[in-house]
């Protein structure tokens, strides 16, 4: 048990690059040679890729990539991906939305004049009036195409697709069709169903899902 603070310091003076004196002197010893040794040799990463891309311009499979790309990117943009989990609606429905936040912290403007404090709440409708109601519509469905196109012109609806392709629909009605990118409108305001509205209502907003007749939902 004596020994055992000279273990523990002659560990410590080893970690530390230091031999001291109770420690026994460590000699390098030549086992020989075992088996075949390579040098380490791996292809630049860059390299590679300038070769394989070189390799793919002279054969012509270069341009025919771009093009493939060029025509799923052109596609997507004309008929971009379904918003997952959106069905015509079976009923009719319809609740209020508060946009109200709640600031989290102090927001400033660049000279340090506070503009927001920590915990203020905020309603956007205090300041602005949402003057177009916002209709989500299934773009492949024409009874929803129909039901939009009722509600009124540009001035008074802003149409917001969540399947189908908004070029095709302004080519054949001669107004503008938005669309809802990843769902992101639809999950805000809890719309699971088209054709679906959201207008204003003094400071709230209210949501409704209507269910039509002749749909595929009806």
């Amino acid at each position: 048990m004596r020994l055992l603070p000279f273990v523990v310091a002659g560990l410590v003076g080893a970690v530390g690059g230091t031999i001291l004196p109770w420690q026994t002197p460590a000699h390098a010893v030549d086992h020989g040679q075992i088996g075949e040794a390579w040098p380490v040799i791996e292809p630049d990463l860059l390299d590679v890729i300038r070769a394989k891309l070189e390799s793919a311009k002279a054969s012509g499979k270069l341009d025919e990539l771009n093009a493939r790309f060029a025509e799923k990117v052109k596609a997507r943009v004309m008929r971009p991906a379904p918003v997952a989990g959106i069905t015509a609606a079976v009923e009719d429905r319809s609740w209020e939305f508060d946009p109200t936040v709640v600031i989290e912290s102090d927001i400033r403007d660049h000279k340090g004049n506070l503009i927001a404090a920590a915990g203020q709440r905020i309603n956007p409708l205090d300041k602005i009036s949402m003057s177009q109601k916002l209709l989500f519509i299934d773009g492949d469905e024409p009874s929803q195409v129909a039901w939009a196109m009722a509600q009124g012109d540009d001035l008074k609806t802003k149409v917001i697709m969540v399947k189908g392709s908004p070029f095709d629909l302004m080519k054949a009605n001669q107004r503008r069709f938005y669309f809802d990118q990843a769902g992101s409108l639809t999950a805000k305001f809890g719309i699971e169903h088209t054709p679906a509205s959201v207008e204003q209502k003094g400071k709230i907003l209210i949501v409704s899902e209507e269910a039509l007749k002749g749909g595929r939902g009806a």
